[in-house]
């Protein structure tokens, strides 16, 4: 299929160039990735990566004031009361995947 379609999008000019470097390094015209880039979601059916928001830093108890260490023990009863928690098999599972280990 010939390709006579257009994509115009502005983006940051570092992140533009960072990308073509790595792409000309592994002999990628860009027009090649954009197009490898859709096929993806064509086949996926949605991006061809996760997307979320990045973890909240973690609590560390020990630098806690009292007020706030019993703010954070309040979350978690409330979290407790509301049925929003999960096994502990499956927060391992996520931890050891998301953190690579």
């Amino acid at each position: 299929m010939a390709k006579s379609a257009s994509v115009y999008a502005r983006i940051d000019p570092v992140l533009k160039e960072q990308a073509e470097s790595i792409l000309s390094a592994l002999g990628i015209p860009t027009s090649n990735a954009i197009d490898m880039f859709f096929k993806q979601i064509v086949l996926k059916k949605g991006l061809p990566f996760e997307v979320r928001l990045p973890y909240e830093k973690p609590v560390c108890m020990g630098e806690l004031t009292e007020e706030e260490l019993n703010a954070e023990l309040e979350k978690g009863y409330a979290d407790l009361l509301a049925g929003r928690t999960k096994p502990i098999e499956q927060t391992i599972a996520e931890m050891r995947k998301d953190f690579k280990i």
